[in-house]
């Protein structure tokens, strides 16, 4: 039998939240002053839909001067109205205790044309809305930790 080479803890849900994001909120923005108003440090981004005024995502590419082979780009922008087909990611924190998200999603321009990848912080404003469950999850600790093999900060869930 061979090792399973995953990071993994027990843990439950505890608050979901049913949110709602007005139009000129950024997603990543919105989303983490939600989670700090409930006190949610660690949790699930179940899912997400709506629309944004413009996208800004990543995507990963090779590079080969990383150890591990690959990076993500500089951010790319697609001008709106761009539709959210879905958004998912977890909420978790630094090892110096610092609320972050790592949110992926995929999107749809005008032409119908489907984008996909990384959401950048800060540069993706909802044109009317976004609406999104977002779950706690309570017993574990969900970690930005550096991992060795690949020299990046990775999630990390520990048992709490």
């Amino acid at each position: 039998m061979t090792t399973v080479g995953a990071y993994h803890a027990s843990g439950r849900f505890g608050k979901v939240l049913p949110v709602r994001l007005r139009p000129g909120t950024d997603v990543m923005d919105g989303l983490k002053q939600v989670c700090a108003q409930h006190q949610i440090t660690h949790a699930a981004i179940l899912m997400g839909i709506g629309s944004l005024r413009q996208l800004s995502f990543q995507v990963l590419i090779p590079k080969p001067e990383t150890k591990l082979g690959a990076g993500y780009t500089e951010p790319m922008v697609v001008q709106g109205p761009v539709e959210i087909l879905n958004l998912q990611g977890v909420v978790f924190q630094s090892e110096d205790g610092e609320m972050l998200l790592h949110v992926h999603g995929t999107f749809a321009d005008q032409t119908g044309k489907v984008y996909a990848g990384h959401v950048v912080m800060g540069a993706n404003p909802i044109l009317a809305t976004l609406d999104a469950v977002i779950a706690e999850v309570e017993d574990v600790r969900l970690i930005r930790r550096t991992e060795p093999e690949v020299a990046m900060g990775l999630f990390t869930p520990e048992q709490a």
